[in-house]
């Protein structure tokens, strides 16, 4: 895996940990979303170890851990944020709603890429950005970004969204592939709407 993805899944490993301290006085809809992001955070660092080929691959811990993302986000993820909803310890940033459409936007983008990461599972590890199969054969780098050359899609590294990929065009990369393109959506996310920890 290349320099850049294992930063991103790294990042997104860590910040999605990072709901998991404690929040004392959460309650209702807060109290509600705080343990969806414990979830997904959870699963996100169950399986980067792997996707850094620091620990060995098991496909069904991926599958498992896909499916935990992807039951938290689309609108499971916009139904805990009703308007106005920062109080308590909340992290959430009244960003939220002043851009509503981006934050729908990723969510169901979370969720499309997390489908395509759990039918990924199967496909092993393709190393991104290092030969033929992986991730390198299916993507180039332009603009500080990637591009596929055939999608459209673009993973900026300014954290923009994926786009114009469906779960079954994901299903069909490498999980490492996959699992960057979730923890590009997760980091975009955190860096417009989460408050920054203490």
């Amino acid at each position: 895996m290349n320099r850049t993805t294992t930063s991103v899944a790294a990042l997104a490993a860590t910040a999605l940990a990072g709901t998991v301290w404690a929040h004392s006085g959460a309650t209702g809809k807060v109290k509600d979303r705080m343990e969806a992001m414990k979830e997904m955070g959870k699963a996100m660092k169950s399986v980067a170890p792997m996707m850094r080929g620091e620990a060995n691959y098991d496909p069904d811990t991926v599958r498992q851990a896909a499916q935990a993302i992807a039951r938290n986000a689309g609108d499971a993820l916009t139904a805990h944020f009703p308007e106005g909803s920062i109080h308590g310890p909340s992290e959430a940033l009244p960003a939220i709603w002043q851009d509503w459409d981006r934050f729908e936007a990723l969510a169901m983008q979370l969720e499309v890429t997390a489908q395509g990461l759990e039918g990924a599972a199967d496909n092993g590890l393709g190393g991104m950005g290092t030969g033929s199969g992986g991730m390198g054969a299916m993507m180039g780098q332009t603009g500080g970004g990637m591009m596929t050359g055939n999608t459209g899609m673009m993973m900026g590294n300014s954290g923009g969204p994926v786009v114009g990929m469906s779960a079954e065009h994901i299903a069909q990369m490498p999980a490492d592939g996959a699992f960057a393109m979730t923890a590009q959506v997760c980091s975009a996310c955190h860096s417009d709407f989460r408050a920054e920890d203490d």
